[in-house]
């Protein structure tokens, strides 16, 4: 498992890629994180809705209401066209980390 405090800063790309397909709720993002990477991370609840609430103050997400599940009401979240451009400026900003860290990591 990969410590959260490494990919702390990565969480919101993560959550925006799954996004963009289709919207989605809560536990589906939580799972699909965990599936994508093969179980090597899983996102805390805690830090899942921290994210959301970071997202959705920024306009990078809207939530809405969605179908109820055995009595309980299930949220709903999608990208906005900003969060696409965030998105896109994300991953610009990741491939210059990964070519600036890769460079310190020694091959063995």
């Amino acid at each position: 498992m990969i410590s959260s405090d490494i990919i702390r800063g990565y969480n919101d790309i993560m959550i925006l890629f799954l996004l963009l397909e289709k919207p989605s709720y809560g536990y589906e993002i939580s799972k699909n994180i965990k599936e994508l990477s093969k179980g090597k991370y899983v996102i805390k609840e805690t830090t899942l809705y921290s994210a959301f609430n970071r997202l959705e103050k920024n306009k990078y997400i809207e939530s809405f209401p969605g179908t109820k599940t055995n009595g309980k009401k299930r949220i709903y979240y999608k990208i906005t066209d900003l969060g696409r451009l965030y998105y896109n400026e994300k991953n610009q900003e990741w491939k210059l980390v990964k070519e600036i860290i890769e460079k310190f990591i020694k091959r063995i």
